[in-house]
């Protein structure tokens, strides 16, 4: 193999975890992935990949050196479009990682409309809870709630959410609405594990960190599990306001305790390569960001 080939086997094995699965995707014999990693390594003179019976893992010479070859890797795409007359026509996979529930509020209706628009691109979204690794796991572009570490990955702000306490009208009309946070112990609640929330909800008390541990009644692995318990009386929840947005305008729940919140969580949409990144992850950030600053339920 030359280079640009061995190139795109490694990436795909770091991308796979697996010399088998990364041999089923590309084509290729398990052996002649294997050889050919071996001989980048030598060549090299340093170990890429750290290898266990069970996994297959980067090794930070390995990550380094993949950040480059999916660079390159774009950039020879690119080029090869470029001059095939397609550098503005998008085409090609993109892959694509957001929350979950967020993902599916958000991200998968903007994914339909995006692939309409451009039918030459395919996309792979990973809906999940957890930060994952952009360059290890092949993402283009990410959607994150939180404040962003410094890296070299562009970020583009597009809107912000809060966390919320809420209930029912009809369990409010019941119970009262609690006028600080602290009555919040020993009442009716329904918690969240899918984000770690259930142990401690914090607020701000006149501009000090308030903690408060809840006993909840119920505890749920899905925040929308939460939601519906919520919808349904039987208590107190603390989510993300977007996640509780058409709930909130439809009467269905109200926010309590909104003076003691939080300052707002920022989102961002997050690509690699900037002005070098291929026309199909230029063309979905546009389109993702445009429509993300438009939606009111992402203002704070």
């Amino acid at each position: 193999m030359d280079r640009f080939q061995e190139m795109q086997v490694f990436a795909a094995v770091a991308q796979e975890q697996g010399f088998s699965a990364a041999a089923r995707r590309l084509g290729l014999s398990a052996a002649s992935v294997t050889r050919a990693v071996a001989a980048l390594e030598e060549r090299i003179g340093t170990l890429l990949l750290t290898r266990t019976t069970r996994s297959v893992h980067l090794s930070e010479a390995g990550q380094r050196y993949l950040e480059d070859c999916r660079r390159i890797l774009a950039e020879v795409q690119e080029a090869e479009d470029s001059a095939a007359g397609s550098h503005a026509q998008p085409r090609g996979q993109l892959t694509i990682t957001a929350p979950v529930l967020f993902g599916e509020m958000f991200v998968t209706p903007l994914m339909v409309g995006y692939l309409t628009q451009f039918p030459e691109v395919s996309i792979n979204a990973l809906l999940i809870d957890r930060v994952v690794s952009m360059v290890e796991e092949g993402i283009d572009v990410a959607v994150r709630i939180a404040e962003l570490p410094d890296s070299n990955q562009h970020a583009i702000h597009v809107g912000e959410v809060r966390w919320v306490i809420c209930a029912s009208p009809a369990f409010l009309a019941a119970r009262g609405r609690p006028r600080h946070p602290n009555e919040l112990s020993g009442a009716p609640v329904v918690a969240t594990s899918a984000i770690g929330q259930h142990r401690t909800w914090s607020f701000l008390d006149a501009h000090e960190l308030l903690n408060v541990r809840p006993e909840p009644r119920l505890v749920v692995t899905a925040n929308q599990g939460a939601i519906t318990a919520a919808c349904l009386g039987l208590g107190f929840t603390r989510v993300l306001s977007y996640q509780v947005a058409s709930k909130v305008a439809a009467g269905e729940l109200e926010i309590v305790l909104a003076d003691f919140e939080l300052p707002p969580l920022p989102i961002h949409v997050i690509y690699q390569g900037g002005r070098k990144a291929p026309a199909r992850v230029r063309s979905f950030v546009d389109f993702t960001v445009k429509a993300l600053r438009e939606h009111p339920a992402l203002r704070g």
